[in-house]
């Protein structure tokens, strides 16, 4: 059974943002709605060029930090995830799809690197009391955001699968 608890966070725009908590005996995973504004001033203060701050300002941001709560190892694979909004599939790029992106934009490497290292890895093992996260970017939707998601469990993924879902995601705009 999950358990779903709603916190308030005020950001920086003032809007308030509720971060969604996903609880169950082995794993926590919050997720905190960031706005366009909050990102594309994280990467502006990096010195990310105009070009790539443009197309970030497209996009829909969600925190993700994941707390292994198990005596087990359990493992994370972001292609065992799935997004949908209103019934119909929300596709997640790859962070692959990201570097192709930027690097057929010409933007500097350096600023490649700044931004990939802000995304949740593809794919990743959590050692029991391991927290760790990082982004998701969706394409953007002003409706609830479900996900269901799955983890592999034991030291070779022999174990019982963790199996959560949510309908309480979203993206967060900026305060008109």
């Amino acid at each position: 059974m999950l358990n779903i608890f709603p916190f308030l966070l005020v950001i920086a725009n003032m809007q308030v943002v509720q971060p969604v908590f996903v609880i169950t005996p082995d794993i926590e995973i919050e997720f905190t709605p960031r706005t366009p504004n909050q990102m594309t001033s994280f990467y502006e203060a990096r010195g990310f060029p105009e070009a790539m701050l443009n197309v970030l300002k497209q996009q829909c941001y969600i925190t993700v930090g994941i707390t292994n709560l198990s005596n087990q190892k359990i493992w994370l694979d972001l292609s065992q995830w799935t997004f949908s909004a209103s019934g119909k599939k929300l596709p997640r790029e790859h962070r692959d799809h990201w570097k192709k992106r930027w690097q057929d934009m010409d933007m500097p490497l350096n600023k490649q690197s700044t931004f990939r290292w802000t995304l949740i890895p593809e794919n990743l093992d959590y050692l029991p009391g391991e927290h760790e996260g990082g982004n998701l970017i969706l394409p953007f939707s002003d409706k609830a955001i479900t996900l269901h998601a799955s983890f592999a469990t034991g030291e070779h993924k022999q174990g019982e699968r963790i199996t959560i879902t949510t309908d309480k995601l979203f993206c967060a705009e900026d305060a008109p």
